[in-house]
């Protein structure tokens, strides 16, 4: 009776052929979507936050307290202007939820990341990590501080808006997301792989 259980056990609890194949299925999993895009994302996000970082202290060292500066008749201008709300200076009262959305915002990206093999994906989760960040250090370290600080805001658009550069890397890294969201790319690039080893194996007909 021991010997009768103790087979009908034994396949059940370990099964090297079983896990074997388990672990080369996954590897070769990952292996068909390629390296994952994390150095690609940062690079991005760095470049982005970079550039919004020294155009914000440029902009408030020679342009703030002055006249605006034309850049394309009065349709386009740098106007230096501090703004305590969000894009488009909406939410003037809300400083502090803002800050607390672009430090979700943050660990969002950063916990999406480990799924991270599309490029076009880490392109855009990059330029909105770098907006988010840009921003967010404006909210931390300028007046009047406590988590409220006010946004460095330069590009006016005559009927449109003052903003940053943080603010067009946020934007242009939502419309490629929902871009890529309506093409059906996904992160993980697990369909186009899929499709790669499906034309691959298929036979060559001349």
């Amino acid at each position: 009776m021991r010997r009768d259980i103790r087979t009908s056990r034994g396949p059940n609890v370990t099964d090297p052929g079983r896990g074997a194949a388990g672990g080369e299925s996954e590897r070769g999993g990952r292996e068909a979507r390629g390296t994952r895009r994390i150095p690609l994302l940062l690079m991005v996000a760095c470049l982005a936050y970079a550039i919004d970082l020294f155009s914000k202290l440029a902009v408030v060292a020679k342009l703030e307290h002055h006249d605006p500066v034309n850049v394309i008749g009065t349709w386009l201008q740098l106007r230096v202007m501090r703004n305590s709300g969000a894009a488009f200076s909406m939410g003037s009262a809300s400083t502090l939820v803002f800050t607390v959305i672009a430090v979700a915002v943050a660990l969002a990206i950063v916990r999406l990341a480990r799924r991270l093999y599309s490029v076009p994906w880490a392109i855009a989760l990059g330029l909105l990590l770098g907006g988010a960040l840009g921003n967010l250090t404006d909210r931390l370290f300028r007046t009047p501080g406590q988590l409220q600080g006010a946004v460095v805001d330069f590009i006016s658009v005559r009927g449109f808006s003052v903003m940053n550069l943080a603010d067009w890397a946020i934007v242009c890294g939502g419309v490629l997301i929902v871009f890529f969201t309506f093409r059906g790319r996904e992160l993980d690039n697990a369909r186009e792989a899929a499709a790669d080893k499906e034309s691959s194996s298929a036979p060559f007909r001349p």
